[in-house]
Parts: C-alpha cells; structure tokens; sequence
C-alpha cells in the first residue's frame, strides 16, 4: 500500500479512537499491521499524531483552558481566592500529570517494544473494557470538577499514565477512574481531555524533538507525518463534540462490547498466525 495513503488512514483512526475509551494508540497498532507493510509506525509517530487531536481539544475547549489558566495565573498572585475552583483545576491539571511524566520516563524502552506487542494490546482491550464497564456501572454520580480534591487529581493522573501501554486507552482510563470516584460522566470526560494536554503535548514535542535529531527509526516522512496529523485533528473535534453530546445521556456500555469483542478476534488471529505479534 502507498506510503501516503497508509499516513492519512492512520490519521483519520487516530482521530476516530483518540477521544473515545477504546485506545487509539491499539487501534493504529491493529490498522497498520492489517495494511499488510508489517511495520509498526512506532510509538515516537504515535507521539507526533496525538499532537493533532490534542489540537482539536485545545480549540474546542479553549474558552475553559483560558478561564482555568486566567484563574490559576491571578489565584498565584492573590488576584482572586486561591481555592477558586478555576484556579484550582489548574493545579490538579498539573499534579495530575506527575505520575505519566514519571512512569514514562522510567519504562521509555518497554513502551517502545516490549509493550507494543499485540499479545499485550488484546488483553489490555479486554481487561480495561470490562473494569471500565463495572466501575461505570457501580459509580455513584455525587461530584463534579469543582468538587475535586488532590488525592483525586493523583488517582486521575494515576490512571491516565497505565495508557502508557497500547490498549488501554487514555480516556477509558482517567474517565473509569472519575466514574470509581464518583464523578458524573461529562465532568470526568471533560477533567481526562484536560487532563491529557500537557502529557500529550509534552510526549509530542519530545518525539518530535528526537526525531528531528535523528534518533531512532521512521516508518512515514516528514510530509506524509505533517498530512497524518492535520487529518488526525480535523476528524478528532469532530468526535470531540459528538462524544461529549452522547455521553451526557448514554453509558459505556457500546465501547465495552466493542473493546471485549475486538480483543477475543486479536487473540484468535495471533493465535492462528494470521498477524504477527511484534
């Protein structure tokens, strides 16, 4: 398959899986081993493509960051209250991106080949499909944002940092650990998109750096990165606000049968030899 053609398909699932608890970074791990090059376009392009959806969240919920970020600047200089709950989102944004800043930089080698194995990917789709299930099943919904306290923030960013490893899904993570928490559906959706700014901005712009430094191997061009990315993030808002309008009234439970079924056909097609592993 064309090079160019593999780079926009990638584009487009990682921005139809990037919001949705479903793990795009699987789904790109899945997509580029069906398109028959048999090359894994890595965790650094993975990387670089997030910068796009991670866009989309920044233009869509940028009236809310300039709010948080103006409330969070003035609270500092004793402008307004410092337990304003504005400025005090910021904080927990902050702390609750200690824990993937650290577990990234301590696993950087396993992230990059040990846990990309597909072996791996189809668990983690099963095993963080059924626990998002049942923590959104039993969680009660008592909380919003304002209502967030630090050892929640840590639990969230605790969360947030296990989609370290393809199949786990970033969204599906954070969010399950709101719902386990107790916070209603939108509110934890909208803390994880958030919260995955400065992670994902931070792991982007990193690859990005290496890359141009010449470390490590690259599937796609500069271009065809430059073209996946745009794409990523023009599907991405676009799922952005479908998502955000159907979780205020539906459940998890569509993703859940979704993320079961597709790791029980990853395990039988590993099984069979029909895809490689690693």
């Amino acid at each position: 398959m064309d090079t160019w053609l593999e780079a926009i398909i990638l584009g487009i699932v990682q921005g139809l899986t990037e919001f949705l608890p479903i793990s795009s970074s699987a789904h790109l791990r899945i997509a580029s081993t069906l398109m028959g090059t048999g090359k894994d376009p890595g965790a650094a392009f993975t990387a670089i493509l997030q910068l796009g959806t991670e866009t989309a969240v920044l233009i869509y919920f940028l009236p809310d960051i300039a709010h948080i970020i103006g409330s969070w600047v003035k609270a500092l200089f004793g402008r307004i209250p410092r337990r304003d709950p504005n400025a005090m989102l910021g904080w927990f944004i902050i702390v609750g991106s200690i824990p993937i800043v650290v577990l990234g930089l301590l696993f950087q080698d396993q992230i990059e080949t040990v846990f990309r194995s597909l072996w791996i990917v189809a668990t983690t789709l099963i095993v963080f499909g059924i626990l998002l299930g049942v923590l959104d099943l039993l969680g009660k919904r008592i909380y919003r944002l304002r209502d967030m306290r630090w050892g929640q923030a840590l639990v969230f960013g605790t969360a947030q940092a296990l989609a370290l490893v393809p199949g786990v899904s970033r969204s599906g993570a954070t969010i399950a650990a709101g719902r386990a928490l107790g916070f209603e559906r939108p509110a934890a959706a909208r803390y994880s998109f958030l919260l995955a700014l400065p992670a994902v901005f931070g792991s982007g712009f990193y690859e990005l750096f290496k890359s141009l430094k010449g470390h490590g191997h690259e599937v796609f061009s500069w271009p065809q990165t430059g073209v996946a990315t745009v794409v990523a993030g023009v599907v991405g808002f676009a799922v952005i606000a479908l998502f955000m309008r159907y979780i205020s009234k539906g459940s998890f439970l569509p993703f859940v049968i979704y993320r079961v079924l597709l790791g029980i056909a990853l395990f039988v097609v590993l099984a069979l030899g029909i895809l490689p592993a690693q």
